[in-house]
Parts: C-alpha cells; structure tokens; sequence
C-alpha cells in the first residue's frame, strides 16, 4: 500500500508517535508526517506511507489551516498554556478590541520563532538550549497571513480565531503578538489545524478508526493515491511513444514549456512528477505501479 492517509492527531500525542502508529496499522516502515503539530495541538497531520514518502518535499511546503483560541491577561514563557505564567494582567479585553487588530498581521511578515521550538541552532533544538538556559539568537521567518478572522468568544478573555497562513507559521506567537498589539500579555490556549494543503479536517480519521478499519480489512480505502495528493500541481502530457524513454529517465524536448514541476502522463499513464527546465522536461519522481 501507498498514499497518504489524512490523519486525525489528538492533543497529548506527538506526530512522531502518530507516524508509529501509522507503521504499525499498515505494516511498512516507510512512513513520515508532513509537518510537524505540537502535541498539545489536535487535528490534520499528514502522513505519507509507501512510495509517497517521495513527495515531502512537494507537499510540505502547502497553506495551512488553523482555529486556535487566545487566551488574554496571561503569558507563559513557551506561549501556549503548558509553560509557566511569566506576567498578568486584569484588563478585559472586547471582541471589537480583537477584531481592531487583526488586520494589521494580514499578509507577508517576519516573525520572530519561539525559543522553545524545534529549530536548530549550531546542531541543538532551540527549545532543548531554553531549557539549559543557554544563548538563543533571535531567529526570524517570512510568513503570509492571508486569512484572519475571529470566530467566537468562548469566556471572558477568551476568542477563537480562524488563521491561514503559510508554511512555518507559529501561531502561539501569533497569539502572543496579537496580546502586544492590544498591550496585554496572551498565549494560546488551544489548536486545532483544519487543513494542510489538499488534506481537511472532514476527510481525516483517527488512530483508533484506522484499527477499526483494518480489521474489515479496508485499509486501502483510506489512502489517498499520490496522484490526487498532487492535484494542485498542473498536468503535462507526454507523446505516447516517450512513455518508455521518461520512465527511463530521459529527457524529453517540448520547446515553449514553463520551467516548474508537473504531473506527466504518458500512454494514458500516470507517471509522477516531472521537472521542466529550459524546454526539456525529466521525470524527477517516478510513481509509475508497473513494470516495464
């Protein structure tokens, strides 16, 4: 079996336990997430199971979708609501106060990254040299917010918000900057990440429901093929007789063709993603299933 399984992470789980999981239910040792969630943090994990462990590099990099609740008046050193509180604050803050500034973190910017996360710096995960309290360097990241919005207030301080954004976006800083901008300490509270790329919350299952599943022995059911992973990726159609040559690894002349990457076709076949440069185009990752 190959694809991706659109999986359903619960809070208090790591995505590398999930990945575990994952290899135990389909019986393979090729498996790996597209994008790693806290484990705090619920909802869609990705992860690429067989052949399709090829496609991590064209698929991490996707928009994400999150509902993440602030949390206003209190700050904790790792952002989220499992580190320890660092300032206070009895100010309430409104839904119209919330809404007055969501607009201003719309579009590109550099955010700087928490120091308890798992970038590296000289070799050594930032949040491992937090705890050691040794040097951190501010590390910044571009990042685009294209969707904001609040959603609901759940108690007082309290507000869901509805984010989309790009590929390393940390929303607990999200959260916390959000708190700066109305002047008073805040963390997040909570996360759920509804979408990652072609992957939403609707269509993903559980841990517990892929066991179920593979009890009736309907496994292959919940992949979804390599092929459909890539729908956002344009097609390109080869002349059938280069079908063998591309599988080959030969170029193939088409003069006019955009550079990029494309899900190519030969035959009526799909043969994976191919790679255009300068009016010859190479199939860079072969998903072809038969011999030939």
């Amino acid at each position: 079996m190959e694809g991706i399984i659109n999986v359903l992470k619960p809070p208090a789980m790591s995505s590398n336990d999930a990945v575990v999981d994952i290899r135990k239910i389909y019986e393979t040792k090729r498996c790996g997430h597209l994008g790693t969630l806290d484990p705090e943090a619920a909802g869609v994990l990705p992860v690429c199971v067989g052949r399709a462990v090829r496609l991590f590099d064209y698929l991490v990099d996707k928009r994400k979708e999150y509902i993440a609740e602030i949390t206003f008046g209190i700050s904790t050193d790792t952002q989220d609501a499992q580190g320890t509180v660092t300032e206070r604050s009895d100010r309430v803050i409104t839904s119209n106060d919330v809404r007055s500034v969501l607009p201003f973190f719309l579009g590109g910017n550099d955010q700087i990254a928490p120091v308890y996360s798992a970038l590296k710096y000289n070799g050594k995960k930032l949040y491992d040299l937090a705890r050691a309290g040794a040097y951190i360097p501010e590390k910044k990241r571009n990042i685009l917010i294209d969707t904001l919005e609040l959603r609901d207030q759940t108690d007082t301080n309290r507000f869901l918000i509805r984010i989309g954004c790009s590929r390393g976006t940390y929303i607990r800083t999200l959260c916390e900057d959000i708190g700066k901008a109305l002047d008073i300490p805040a963390h997040m509270s909570f996360l759920l990440r509804t979408q990652s790329g072609v992957f939403a919350i609707n269509d993903s299952y559980s841990i517990q429901e892929l066991r179920q599943i593979k009890e009736s022995d309907a496994l292959d059911s919940t992949l979804i093929s390599c092929e459909d992973a890539l729908q956002e990726m344009p097609k390109l159609f080869l002349d059938d007789d280069r079908k063998k040559p591309a599988l080959n690894g030969l170029d193939t002349h088409m003069p006019g063709i955009l550079d990029g990457n494309y899900r190519l076709y030969a035959d009526g076949c799909f043969l994976g993603i191919g790679t255009a440069i300068s009016d010859n185009i190479k199939l860079k990752v072969n998903l072809y299933t038969e011999k030939i």
